[in-house]
């Protein structure tokens, strides 16, 4: 899930990356913002998911995925777009576009 927070006088967008994967004993975020490398997200416990915030410009869009212990890729289900990669398979997107 993606939650975004905008800023009256900044031109960023605070984003908070949540995954939740009831077997996984470490989730990172990986996307291209960080380069492609490994970010890992924080279990919050009460919540049951892995989260991490991030804070991003305004009106760009960042390809990014889930490396659930260091294995298995994943989507966010709730990402606000899905594109193709040269993998074959698809990257998540977040829009950090200001909504008016």
């Amino acid at each position: 899930m993606l939650t975004k927070r905008f800023f009256k006088t900044k031109d960023e967008a605070e984003v908070t990356f949540e995954f939740s994967h009831p077997q996984a004993k470490k989730v990172e975020l990986v996307a291209e913002f960080t380069d492609w490398q490994p970010l890992a997200m924080k279990f919050v416990k009460k919540d049951g998911a892995f989260k991490l915030k991030q804070r991003l410009p305004v009106d760009k869009q960042y390809h990014f995925k889930y490396l659930i212990d260091g294995s298995k890729w994943d989507n966010d289900h709730h990402a606000d777009a899905y594109v193709p990669n040269s993998f074959g398979t698809e990257n998540s997107v977040v829009n950090t576009q200001r909504l008016v």
